[in-house]
């Protein structure tokens, strides 16, 4: 017995024409494909009601240019990543191979110079962006309630960001780059109660060695973006649900219906 055919989702099946309608030309029928994608893309993952909650939200009167520094901040995350990737293709984690590896990368690959240069100067670009974010959150009072927690998770997250460049600043590994990181885990030992354990762990052993950087390696591209990207998640979920705050300099205008409801 033969099985009757699985019918084909209607989203994908061609518009049919109407009578006297021209021919559909090359735009039209491109245009038609990516609407069928997306709604057969919706239909089995129902991704439109999450992206319009997303998307299609309140903006408050008085926003400007200072509410971009978040959205750029996310930027230069992304710069980070993706330039972070093509480094680590060529890179050599190994105490008597990374150094000549970075030269490698710089002088022999096609853009390499490019991407490196992309890279170690979007690192410094994201510092100064999370803390103009972070500045523009504090003066404009969006960490009062109800957005407290949106206000730890940035602080977490500018503490990851200053993470990933401290670790990410050993990696070369040449003179500069070995002992800057030698005061700056020093500089972390001299702190209270964990601070000895911290310069042990990142060390990975009471001396400077082959570990070090392995492990340097391991939280710059591992253990950091994870949880960067993690929180930027959450992050981005609390803003969009709670929205975002008016310039302090704005007062909330009175609603008139509420005022007679009121009388």
């Amino acid at each position: 017995m033969k099985l009757p055919k699985i019918p084909f989702p209607p989203l994908l099946l061609p518009r049919p024409k109407r009578p006297g309608e021209p021919k559909p030309g090359p735009l039209d029928q491109a245009k038609d494909a990516g609407i069928h994608t997306v709604g057969w893309i919706d239909e089995r993952t129902s991704l439109s009601g999450a992206g319009r909650w997303l998307m299609f939200r309140k903006v408050p009167k008085g926003t400007n240019w200072f509410y971009t520094l978040g959205s750029a901040t996310l930027f230069a995350f992304l710069n980070q990543a993706v330039t972070g990737v093509f480094l680590a293709m060529y890179y050599d984690p190994s105490p008597t191979r990374a150094y000549e590896s970075a030269r490698y990368i710089t002088n022999d690959v096609f853009l390499g110079e490019f991407v490196r240069g992309m890279h170690k100067w979007g690192s410094t670009m994201m510092v100064i962006l999370i803390f103009l974010h972070m500045a523009r959150t504090f003066f404009f009072g969006a960490y009062k309630y109800p957005r407290e927690l949106n206000w730890v998770i940035g602080v977490a997250l500018l503490i990851l960001t200053m993470l990933m460049s401290f670790s990410g600043y050993l990696l070369p590994f040449d003179q500069r780059s070995y002992w800057a990181t030698i005061v700056g885990v020093n500089i972390n030992g001299t702190g209270p109660l964990v601070g000895p354990y911290l310069s042990d762990f990142l060390r990975g052993g009471p001396e400077f060695g082959a570990t070090t950087l392995s492990r340097f390696y391991s939280i710059h591209m591992l253990l950091v973006p994870g949880a960067i990207a993690a929180l930027i998640g959450a992050h981005l979920y609390l803003v969009a649900k709670l929205g975002t705050t008016a310039p302090p300099w704005l007062k909330a205008e009175p609603d008139e219906r509420l005022a007679e409801e009121r009388a």
